[in-house]
């Protein structure tokens, strides 16, 4: 099951899975994207949006009886001065980013475990390893996510396995607002060691491996794809 299937990082995700031949089940927002994408993948869907709450047991029962996987691919950007930040941007923040995943889970459990083999991605950011300024709010819920896939993967343990990736700047619609600017996306190109900025294809590729049986021994991982950014 792919949340945020429509987008970037969760249309690659669909992509590279399909050509592996898996079954997928949509969930997304966009019902004309949304309808467009299940037809080319031949895949089932629940069309809604992730902070109405009552989403997530839909989607679970719409998914089917057994998951091999789950990818919460839904996030927000937001960049503001702390001083201007108000709640209602946290509280956005971490009910998209955070609080999604942890309910996207909840549902989808026993379905998950009827699984021999069920692996759960999500994505934090290198906000919330490193210190950047006016990403207060979003390195907060984006830190939320990091101590979300922990506590699961030690919970869940060891019937399931929970990861997340943490990208740096990737070339998304959600990140359109930032890279329109030229000389602003050719500044932050220069940050990273490897001189690009991410695709939504780096991160897929990596999202594809967790759900597969070649990343068995990996669990409760904050993994960067990040050209460098978090270390270098």
């Amino acid at each position: 099951m792919i949340y945020g299937s429509t987008g970037g990082v969760g249309s690659a995700v669909c992509q590279l899975l399909h050509k592996k031949g898996c079954e997928l089940h949509l969930v997304a927002r966009d019902e004309e994207k949304l309808n467009a994408q299940a037809q080319a993948f031949d895949a089932s869907f629940t069309l809604g949006d992730v902070l109405d709450t009552e989403l997530f047991s839909k989607a679970a029962s719409e998914a089917g009886d057994v998951l091999a996987g789950l990818v919460y691919a839904i996030g927000t950007i937001s960049l503001q001065p702390f001083r201007k930040l108000k709640a209602e941007t946290y509280e956005n923040d971490f009910k998209i980013n955070a609080l999604g995943p942890a309910l996207a889970v909840q549902s989808a459990l026993p379905a998950l475990k009827k699984s021999p083999f069920a692996s759960i991605v999500f994505y934090s950011s290198v906000a919330a390893e490193r210190g950047f300024s006016y990403h207060a709010s979003i390195g907060m819920a984006k830190a939320a996510v990091s101590g979300l896939t922990r506590s699961l993967a030690a919970e869940l343990a060891p019937r399931i396995r929970v990861n997340a990736i943490a990208p740096s700047l990737t070339q998304t619609p959600l990140a359109s607002h930032l890279l329109a600017d030229e000389k602003i996306a050719a500044a932050i190109t220069q940050l990273h060691a490897l001189k690009r900025l991410g695709t939504p294809e780096d991160i897929g590729s990596a999202t594809t491996f967790l759900l597969s049986e070649a990343s068995s021994w990996i669990t409760g991982q904050v993994i960067g794809v990040d050209g460098g950014r978090s270390t270098l």
